[in-house]
């Protein structure tokens, strides 16, 4: 860890790396919370996995990566959206169409751009360290425009998240709001992308918020600890990497993983103890039975 301080102090691409990690935190906790409590981490894999066709595309046509990600990211939601709401009982089928035609695109299309593109390499695999600086400016873009929306249609999403015919009955457009949430996902899916690489993309957008909602029981409360989860998993993750000279993608993964069963068990084991100690309570205070008593 201290060598990794010390490094952090004189290159300036840690600081960008680290950087980008809290940037794509703030993402992953409020947008993955959405994703784990609406149960829609396959729609967002498939969303994730499309997004290659959009980048392979850009970088053969001579345009940024990042921006074909985002326009086929954003494509890939609307279709997955619009198919859900029309024919749900297609869903699995078409999310599992998409995720393989999309990368099959980008991979003929990096067949068939000339050399060997390496900054595409670090989007499908992922390498914080390549982030280049002006890049961090994008990424603190997409944040600024996720918080705003979640916080202009906090109650719509609520809604539309945990009960949509409640939310169609009370004058909600749960068609637009629903639409809207899967953009707001693939939004997520191209920041996260810049840190671990679409392959590992859905555990950092889901376990951070699955953590939190072992914890605490409402929205917003899951997305702030979620943030705060994915920030220190991002940091402790790039740390950790840097002395053994390891992706720090997958650490990041692996370390997030670790946090994700610990919590299970530990959240579980709480729960049981508690249900224990109710029970208990129920017995002793029950009419003419005495805490010894079977």
């Amino acid at each position: 860890m201290t060598e990794f301080l010390n490094a952090l102090t004189e290159h300036a691409f840690l600081r960008t790396a680290l950087l980008a990690g809290l940037l794509a935190s703030i993402g992953c906790g409020v947008i993955g919370t959405y994703v784990v409590v609406k149960r829609i981490a396959f729609l967002a894999g498939g969303i994730a996995h499309s997004v290659l066709g959009g980048m392979g595309a850009a970088l053969y046509y001579g345009f940024d990566p990042l921006l074909g990600a985002l326009l086929a990211a954003v494509a890939a939601a609307l279709i997955i959206g619009v198919v859900r709401l029309a024919w749900s009982a297609q869903e699995d089928t078409l999310v599992g169409a998409i995720w393989a035609i999309g990368m099959a695109i980008g991979i003929l299309y990096i067949a068939k751009t000339p050399g060997y593109s390496a900054d595409l390499m670090s989007y499908l695999f992922g390498n914080i360290l390549l982030v280049p600086r002006r890049d961090l400016w994008l990424m603190a873009g997409l944040d600024l425009g996720l918080v705003l929306t979640v916080v202009l249609f906090y109650r719509q999403f609520l809604a539309v998240s945990f009960d949509e015919e409640f939310a169609r009955l009370r004058g909600v457009p749960v068609t637009f709001f629903y639409l809207l949430l899967l953009c707001l996902v693939a939004v997520t899916v191209v920041l996260l992308i810049q840190v671990v690489g679409l392959i590992l993309v859905i555990a950092l957008l889901t376990l951070p918020a699955a953590v939190a909602g072992h914890w605490v029981h409402s929205l917003g409360g899951m997305m702030g600890i979620a943030t705060l989860l994915g920030a220190a998993l991002t940091s402790a993750g790039l740390a950790l990497s840097y002395g053994p000279d390891l992706p720090a993608g997958p650490t990041m993964i692996l370390l997030a993983g670790a946090v994700y069963v610990l919590s299970a068990l530990a959240s579980g084991l709480y729960r049981a103890r508690r249900a224990r100690r109710v029970s208990g309570s129920g017995r002793a205070n029950a009419p003419g039975l005495s805490a010894d008593e079977p």
